[in-house]
């Protein structure tokens, strides 16, 4: 009977991601957040019943596809990331840091969707005259984009029934609460009936729907995880705040791949896209300078071509310092270790600087090679012949890699006028006008890189 009693308790479960159990615990077993568990009304199976539906089931080869046709929002490399554009009835999670530019971007967006039709800009952080001088800045000014000051759910719903729009903007969903729903706005019970609320609506009425959420210090959106699980998209807009470059990244995408990227250029004058964004990542010399390397990295289906810069000096009495700057610290310490140990070339006794240019961040392997080679030209003062791209990853045991995308990569390198590559393996189609270069190892690389008949001044 004890064991029948208990099932008929109340029991706990995470607010983040639904986990449940029988007793109190500090520590979700599910997602590990600290201190989710909450005390709920354990469900009972067998009181349910059938009811209502909201419709009959139909067959699916009878379902208007027209319904879930995407509309272009204006923006080329938003709508790239999209799939397309913007769908009826979607719900967007718009997520980033503070002073990313997301308010801006969604502005933007909204000037333009306005020529199709109304659009309801909702602003929960700002007043309304702010939004309205930020507008107008960056030229975001039409008639049929509507502004509304409000942090009230109830209010949010009569806006969308007077203006009826095509496109809502939530800025942000932190920021409305429902009266009804106990806790503070931006609380986990606050954001998930103002989310939920909001979806309900979207779907029903067919309009397209963006929130504008925060995120926590390591990056992930804030508010409850079940949040991700409930949008159609989740985009997450980085970028440096003290660089210019914007990537927008979609991280779930209902609608299209979720391994693309949109560039995008913050200035002064407003966002613009970058459908060439090369020329932010590679510095224009008209000689070599030692210390470069140029490398190719993919950002889903898109190459760029990207500059890796490196400095290396003596180290004053004590350990040798290392610094990164765009790129993995953990992925730079194993290259150079590789370097010192495979190829030879002594870095305990120097202090070694790695970066990118243009504020860009590389993670992927591809950039190995040419981290390697950029600290090897830096140590020998010795610069990399013009013209020359270099893609790999580099393995403990120095041997190169071959990655994936490299007749791709190549393609883009080509395009921008290089006219020698240093791969691992060589790819089965090389484009018009660029020689490859085989590198089995680290060494082999590094005597190839040298070898390598430059033009200076090229490019």
């Amino acid at each position: 009977m004890a064991k029948n009693g208990t099932k008929d308790r109340a029991s706990f479960r995470c607010t983040e991601c639904g986990w449940t159990s029988l007793r109190w615990v500090g520590r979700c077993g599910e997602c590990q957040s600290w201190g989710s568990v909450s005390e709920v009304g354990a469900p009972s199976a067998a009181s349910m019943r059938p009811g209502a539906v909201t419709a009959p089931a139909i067959p699916i080869t009878s379902i208007d596809l027209r319904e879930a046709v995407s509309t272009p929002s204006g923006l080329g490399e938003l709508d790239r990331v999209l799939g397309g554009g913007l769908v009826a009835g979607a719900v967007i999670l718009l997520a980033g840091e503070p002073g990313v530019g997301k308010s801006t971007l969604l502005l933007e967006v909204a000037a333009r969707t306005a020529e199709q039709g109304p659009v309801l800009y909702v602003t929960g952080e700002e007043s309304a005259s702010q939004v309205r001088m930020r507008a107008q800045r960056v030229g975001a000014l039409h008639d049929d984009l509507m502004l509304a000051a409000e942090t009230d759910l109830a209010a949010v719903l009569t806006h969308i029934e007077q203006v009826n729009p095509r496109l809502i903007i939530v800025d942000s969903i932190q920021t409305v609460a429902a009266a009804e729903v106990d806790g503070a706005p931006g609380g986990v019970a606050q954001v998930r009936e103002v989310a939920g609320v909001l979806i309900r609506a979207a779907k029903q009425r067919g309009i397209t729907t963006i929130l504008v959420g925060h995120v926590t210090k390591d990056g992930s959106v804030a508010g409850p995880r079940t949040l991700e699980h409930l949008v159609d998209v989740v985009l997450n807009v980085e970028g440096d705040r003290h660089a210019r470059l914007r990537l927008v990244r979609a991280q779930k995408n209902r609608f299209g791949p979720a391994d693309e990227v949109g560039c995008f250029d913050l200035g002064d004058e407003g966002i613009r896209e970058l459908s060439d964004p090369s020329e932010l990542f590679v510095t224009r010399r008209h000689d070599p300078v030692s210390g470069t390397a140029i490398t190719v990295a993919m950002e889903g289906t898109r190459p760029l071509v990207t500059e890796v810069q490196a400095l290396v000096d003596p180290t004053s009495p004590g350990q040798a310092r290392r610094a990164t700057s765009g790129l993995d610290a953990s992925r730079v310490a194993m290259v150079l270790a590789v370097l010192e140990r495979r190829a030879g070339i002594g870095l305990k006794t120097h202090d070694t600087y790695t970066a990118t240019v243009g504020g860009v961040k590389l993670s992927e392997p591809a950039a190995d090679l040419a981290v390697a080679i950029a600290v090897a030209s830096a140590l020998a003062d010795k610069p990399v012949p013009a013209g020359t791209v270099i893609i790999g990853e580099v393995g403990l045991a120095g041997e190169v890699r071959r990655v994936t995308g490299t007749p791709r990569r190549l393609a883009e390198a080509a395009r921008l006028g290089f006219t020698h590559a240093i791969v691992a393996h060589e790819p089965g189609t090389i484009p018009a006008g660029i020689k490859v270069y085989e590198a089995a190892d680290i060494r082999a690389a590094i005597d190839a890189a040298f070898k390598v008949p430059g033009r200076p001044g090229s490019r």
